[in-house]
């Protein structure tokens, strides 16, 4: 049975204050000032148990090294704004893992 805790409200308005700051700088950022944001993500993720942000965010670090940019980056942002809501959900990680897969392999 898959577990629902609810991640810290501060925590989630936090990541969702730093998926909007990335968004904003997107265009002129450098791909490194995005990985480094993506990975305080991580870590904020994986301390505060919100496993289906994590499976994003891994994703988003994967689409930075193919040389994604710009509005393909924001995509992921997207997808990354609904995952960060939910907390230690087995059943949510699952969906935005395979929602990652079909992002991934169209």
């Amino acid at each position: 049975m898959a577990s629902t805790a609810m991640p810290n409200p501060m925590v989630v308005k936090e990541l969702m204050d730093r998926i909007d700051a990335v968004s904003v700088r997107m265009s002129a950022a450098r791909p490194c000032e995005i990985a480094l944001e993506v990975e305080t993500m991580r870590r904020m993720a994986r301390d505060n148990g919100i496993r289906p942000a994590l499976t994003v965010l891994h994703a988003i670090d994967s689409a930075l090294a193919r040389g994604e940019r710009g509005v393909l980056v924001r995509g992921w942002l997207d997808i990354l704004r609904d995952a960060v809501g939910y907390g230690d959900d087995q059943d949510a990680e699952t969906l935005f893992a395979a929602a990652c897969s079909v992002r991934l392999n169209g």
